[in-house]
């Protein structure tokens, strides 16, 4: 299954009294950029942490974070008391400059230090077997929801891409009504550019050069490579996994033969074909850059 690099998983879980909760968003990117954000307590897993998630994600822009929130009050914890009073008497100061009645703030402000990192730390600071395992099997739960959302996210852009190249088969088709008038003009035009000249022509040269001249114009070739490319992109897209790098170079070569036609079809219907096959082109190449 095609997946794109966007992705977004969310699980939590209760264990003894805290509740985990764990969040995986990612953006696209060339190769694996991690960023992991998680409670000091969990800091010795995060190597294998980061190991397990890296190899669901494989590649994007990668941000996971990690939160412990304590649901029981009877916890045993520690009171930094003079780090509560440092942030207490700034505080303090500050609402009497804002309110005359600064008095009254006490509470409020001493339940938002206590809030603040590092002024409440808790007793416990050993991670027990049970809780590791609820921390892991809460990481796989949202790497779970992530694949979900990127399988979601990657099946709508595959459509979308796949609608686009049979836009860009049904351009390359339409060239076709235009190719053999277009060869009929470019000769009328050579004929009554050489009789403006109001010189003698050896007519048989002039045919044989007329001959050369069209021929250098034939986009055969680049009809049938840019056929070929587009059953390639089809057959990449819908059997393989991992396939936004190759898309992308299948979406160069199509681009390649995209711009011979342009610079070979000298008329301007088949000039406006090409225009909006690039179009479209330009729009997978976009695409592509958020597959996986």
């Amino acid at each position: 299954m095609v997946k794109s690099m966007t992705g977004y998983g969310k699980a939590e879980i209760a264990v003894n009294n805290k509740k985990i909760t764990v969040e995986i968003r990612s953006l696209n990117s060339k190769q694996l950029d991690l960023s992991v954000r998680m409670p000091s307590m969990y800091r010795p897993l995060e190597y294998e942490l980061r190991n397990r998630i890296g190899k669901v994600v494989q590649r994007g822009k990668v941000d996971v974070f990690i939160a412990a929130e304590t649901v029981n009050a009877a916890v045993p914890a520690n009171i930094n008391r003079e780090l509560f009073m440092s942030y207490y008497s700034e505080l303090k100061e500050l609402a009497k400059e804002m309110d005359d009645k600064g008095k009254h703030m006490d509470l409020v402000l001493m339940m938002s230090i206590l809030r603040m990192p590092d002024v409440v730390a808790s007793e416990t600071t050993e991670i027990s077997e049970h809780e590791k395992k609820a921390l892991f099997s809460a990481v796989n739960d949202a790497l779970a929801a992530f694949e979900v959302f990127r399988g979601q996210e990657g099946h709508a852009l595959i459509v979308d891409m796949l609608g686009r190249i049979g836009k860009i088969e049904q351009y390359r088709k339409d060239v076709e009504s235009f190719e053999k008038r277009r060869v009929e003009i470019i000769k009328e035009r050579i004929k009554e550019n050489i009789a403006s000249l109001g010189v003698a022509v050896d007519q048989n040269r002039l045919e044989q050069e007329m001959i050369f001249y069209v021929e250098k114009l034939d986009i055969t070739e680049e009809k049938v490579r840019l056929d070929n490319h587009c059953r390639y992109f089809r057959e990449v897209a819908g059997e393989e996994e991992n396939v936004g790098r190759k898309l992308g170079f299948i979406a160069q070569e199509m681009g390649r033969e995209i711009n011979t036609l342009g610079s070979k079809a000298n008329d301007s219907d088949m000039q406006r074909l090409v225009v909006m096959m690039k179009d479209e082109l330009e729009k997978i190449k976009e695409q592509v850059l958020n597959v996986l």
